[in-house]
């Protein structure tokens, strides 16, 4: 039992790993499959293909031509989508129950024909879609590429995560329909992906679908491993600190720390005094930074988890007024300081561990998120069911636990630092200068 819900797995003949969940509390179902392909798999010269492997698989198969995914499904009172991160590539269906078996036709079709429909021309066309999506999410808004110029920091070149998955404009540009079919025989193979099926569902109804829809799509075993990640070596003059001067609304000052691996009892402390010290209103950074010291509008820090690479702890602080990143900086490093030396109070080790808990019980209240939850576990930790134990793995962890993450990770020696400046003075309707504050960097690409 995973949160009071049934686990089945299931292997097909071809490597497919199927895990289905019933739930009959709504009608509705929800269909998440996982590639084990992100952007970690990308080699110099090539990035962005994971990603924009996302979008080719939204433009047609041998079965279902151009758009037909999108209408198909919303026609049937379905939702759906797919995102991509450093790790895998997922694509989801939330569909009424009795739209099931439509769901998981579309998905084996473009899993076993996509060949038969991918050539130049959806390419270019899906290749200019994220070079545009590219200028609005990144390169053209206040902040766009800051995680990026982390990310590139905090994973030196050569690194498998130096890349974020939205890719370069010059790979983009540079990926020929041959690298394309490769990307796609290489890792869009059914024994390279998870399949969760979970709500309104009939257990063995729903595997014969599965086995009927997916059971004659041969497997590929041409995929190459992963570079290892888990190792990160920087050469002596490799630089931490970037200072920007842009477009901005305000000065910012972002902070990259290197933190366990996800899957750990150490990721799960580092999630615990991330959100101790800048998760919310009641965090220690908010307190400090925008209450107290009126140094900042906004402060923030946050996990992202990975499980092939040290996950990284982004901090996020919108500087207030005239105040300077200097002083932003010293304040943080105080407080990261003290946190150290101190640990959390009883008090606030349980309200982080309550807000975790909240957040992962609505999570698993959906159908489409415990779907997610099983597909990441299943391909990142090899077995859906550790999402049995998540959370009470997270609410076992001690202050003396997180105490230590702290002063073990959270000092000036392990982190990259991105500070920006305004190019200008940005004026609002009145002529004064505006410098509210910006929501926090999305951890994946999306379509």
């Amino acid at each position: 039992m995973a949160q009071g819900f049934t686990i089945s797995e299931h292997t097909l003949a071809n490597g497919l790993r199927v895990v289905l969940s019933e739930d009959h509390l709504t009608p509705v179902a929800a269909v998440c499959l996982w590639y084990d392909v992100g952007s970690r798999h990308e080699v110099a010269g090539r990035t962005g293909l994971a990603h924009l492997f996302e979008h080719l698989m939204f433009q047609g198969s041998a079965q279902v031509p151009g758009n037909g995914h999108f209408e198909l499904v919303q026609g049937a009172g379905g939702s759906l989508n797919g995102t991509t991160s450093f790790e895998r590539t997922n694509y989801f269906e939330t569909m009424p129950a009795h739209q099931l078996e439509l769901a998981l036709w579309l998905e084996a079709d473009r899993m076993g024909s996509l060949l038969a429909a991918l050539d130049q021309e959806s390419l270019d066309n899906q290749r200019a879609v994220v070079k545009n999506e590219r200028r609005q999410r990144y390169d053209n808004v206040p902040y766009g590429t800051a995680f990026e110029r982390l990310t590139a920091m905090a994973f030196p070149d050569g690194h498998p995560y130096h890349h974020t998955p939205i890719g370069s404009m010059e790979d983009l540009d540079a990926a020929t329909l041959g690298d394309a079919q490769d990307f796609f025989r290489t890792y869009y193979a059914p024994n390279n992906a998870v399949l969760a099926v979970v709500g309104d569902i009939d257990p063995e109804q729903t595997l014969a679908w599965v086995q009927k829809y997916f059971g004659s799509i041969p497997a590929h075993d041409g995929k190459r491993a992963p570079r290892d990640g888990a190792t990160v070596v920087r050469s002596d003059d490799a630089s931490l600190r970037e200072h920007v001067v842009a477009e901005v609304p305000s000065r910012a000052v972002m902070q990259a720390y290197l933190l366990p691996l996800d899957g750990t009892r150490e990721a799960d402390a580092a999630d615990l005094a991330l959100t101790i010290l800048g998760s919310g209103e009641s965090s220690r950074l908010y307190n400090r930074l925008v209450r107290h010291d009126r140094l900042a509008v906004t402060a923030g820090f946050g996990l992202l988890r990975l499980a092939g690479a040290p996950s990284l702890g982004w901090l996020d602080a919108k500087t207030s007024g005239e105040a300077t990143v200097e002083a932003v900086e010293a304040a943080i490093d105080e407080e990261l300081a003290r946190f150290a030396a101190e640990g959390p109070t009883a008090e606030e080790l349980e309200r982080a561990q309550a807000q975790i808990e909240r957040e992962w019980l609505d999570r698993l209240d959906t159908v489409s998120g415990r779907a997610d939850e099983l597909c990441r576990y299943a391909v990142l930790f090899g077995d859906p069911k550790l999402a049995d134990t998540a959370l009470s793995r997270v609410l076992e962890v001690t202050a003396a636990e997180i105490q230590a993450i702290a002063k073990q990770f959270l000092s000036p020696d392990n982190r990259a630092v991105l500070t920006y400046e305004p190019s200008a003075p940005a004026q609002d309707s009145e002529g004064q200068t505006d410098s509210a504050g910006q929501t926090d960097e999305d951890e994946e690409v999306q379509a």
